[in-house]
Order: C-alpha cells, then structure tokens, then sequence
C-alpha cells in the first residue's frame, strides 16, 4: 500500500501556558480627605456599578453646606433690592453689577462645597469583585488614596510569554485559541490585545489576549490554560513532510522509507526524522522532495530493488471486484 508524503510547513501549532487575568484593577478612593464613617463591602463581594461601597464623616461638609446656602439666600434678597434701586435709577449700573457678581461668585461656592459632600460617598465605578479593603472606620485618608480594590470583570485576559523564535513569527499569527482545565478538546477563541516589544530578563515577550466572545462564566481569574497559537506557514518553509510512523524503518541507528520506482520496483531511501507532531505523523525534514510515492504497508517484507504490487482499494460501488 503507498502513500504520498504531505507538507507539513503549512501551519505549524505552538502551545502555550496562560493565565487568566482581570481587564483592570481598579483601585477606589474619595475625592476628598476625611475620616472614614462606614465601609459597606468586604473582600470577595460582588458590587454592581454605582453601588455604594463607602462613606466618610460629611458632617463638616453638610455645615459647610448650609452655611453658604444661607449667605447665598441672603445675597439673593439684597440683590432684588439692588435691581429694584437700579431700575429706579438710584444707584449706577457698576454698583448693580457688583452685586450681580458676588451672588454669582458665593453660587459657585456653594456648588464647590456641595460637590465635596457628594464626595464623602464612594460608589463603585463598575460591576466586579472586592479585591481587598485598605482601610478601617474612624481611619483618616486622603483625597486619592485607593481604599478599595475592585476587579473589573467586564472582560477577561488571558496572558502568557512568547520564546523569541515563536515572537518573530508574529507576523503569520492565523488564529489563537484556548483550552480551559474543565472542557478539554474545547478551543475558545481569542484575539490580540498587545504583544510587549522588548523581551523580559528570560528573552521572553509578553502577549495578552482577550476573549471574542462574552465572558464564559467557566473563567476565574488567576485560572490556568492551554494556549494554542496557529502559525502559517510560507512556501519557503515548505521543506519538511510527515508520513505514517508505520512508513518508516529503523536499520543501524537509521531512519529509512521504502520508495516506488515507475518500474514498480523499491529502493530503500535514508531520511531524517525531527519528531510526531500532533496528528501523530512523523515529521520528516531531509531526504524526500515530495512526489514520491512511499510505501506505508508491508515495509517489513521488502527487499532492495524487489518488484511489487501494490494493493488497490476496493471502491465503494463495486465491493469484491466484482465488476
């Protein structure tokens, strides 16, 4: 029975180890300084997107509040006056004017302190986890200073590193898929995020990826995959085949395959094997070029320049030979 040798440059599958990761961090703090009043979440809840998480002592802020509300309230009634001496012509337009202006500046103020005492409630900024809380009641922070820690589980990462030999191949990268611990044999796809230019301190690049389709909810961050990077391959590259292992013969440390001749006669042809790849074939890189015809049955049987006969299959329609 023959068989043809089949390139194998075509596309080659690289594997590699991931791990999952969260599309952001997010750490969380108020805009304002202050001591800390009420922290309602802990470590590993769920909060939804404008959830209230915490709150510091606003009762300084809410006098601050209503003090200026009622300087505002005031000025407004002495500007009605103003108005009403300006339209009778007692008093000059400059002096209206500066009345104006102080109502419109203590306005302002009052938007500046109503705005801080919004600030003493911290929400969440989107759906995710608590990732871990840095502070206690009664502790004092600073404006900007993250409080709370929240994953943001909108979308998931998958990270993972590159040798620099797979890196160069970029270029040709055909489709990336992933394998989960808890369905093997399913590819999920995946597509690029980035991929780091410059190597680590091991030569290795950094490539994240992300999910094309919406979060499986089989994926947790910090869980480890399979992922499956599929190269192209180029005509240049096409110098290496695979063949049934059965194909091959071993005979003093040698690889050998049986080869027919046009006169149905076999000549016994020295070929170098790299490895199985992952169908596995043996991946054959020197000593064929590729329109042979080899013989992948009864190869224990031969002899140099034996005549042969090769097996035909029977076909479907005509079972036995019959015809």
């Amino acid at each position: 029975m023959l068989t043809t040798p089949t390139p194998s440059g075509a596309e080659s599958i690289k594997n590699f180890s991931g791990v999952v990761q969260e599309s952001h961090n997010i750490g969380l703090g108020f805009k304002t300084a202050g001591q800390i009043e009420k922290i309602y979440v802990k470590e590993g809840d769920y909060v939804k997107k404008g959830q209230l998480i915490a709150q510091l002592d606003h009762t300084d802020y809410q006098l601050g509040v209503q003090a200026l509300e009622i300087q505002c309230k005031q000025l407004e009634d002495e500007v009605k006056r103003t108005e009403a001496l300006y339209r009778s012509k007692s008093i000059s337009i400059n002096d209206y004017e500066k009345a104006q202006a102080g109502l419109q500046q203590l306005k302002v103020q009052l938007q500046v302190n109503r705005n801080k005492l919004a600030y003493t409630r911290l929400y969440a900024s989107t759906d995710g986890y608590i990732q871990s809380v840095n502070f206690a009641p009664s502790e004092m922070v600073d404006a900007g200073t993250p409080v709370i820690n929240l994953l943001d589980m909108h979308s998931m990462e998958v990270e993972t590193e590159l040798p620099a030999e797979v890196y160069q191949l970029r270029s040709r990268f055909q489709r990336i898929t992933c394998e989960l611990p808890s369905a093997k044999g399913e590819d999920i796809p995946l597509k690029i995020l980035s991929i780091t230019p410059k190597a680590d301190g091991n030569q290795l690049y950094q490539l994240k990826l992300t999910f094309q389709k919406k979060n499986d909810l089989r994926l947790s961050a910090g869980m480890n995959v399979n992922v499956r990077i599929h190269i192209a391959g180029t005509d240049s590259l096409r110098t290496s085949f695979t063949l049934p292992l059965h194909a091959l013969i071993q005979s003093q440390e040698e690889t050998y395959v049986w080869v027919m001749n046009d006169d149905s006669t076999v000549n016994k042809r020295k070929v170098h094997c790299s490895g199985i790849d992952e169908k596995g074939r043996a991946i054959i890189t020197a000593g064929l070029k590729g329109d042979e015809q080899i013989i992948k049955a009864g190869v224990n049987a031969l002899q140099e320049n034996e005549k042969v006969r090769v097996i035909h299959t029977d076909n479907k329609t005509n079972v036995g030979g019959l015809i």
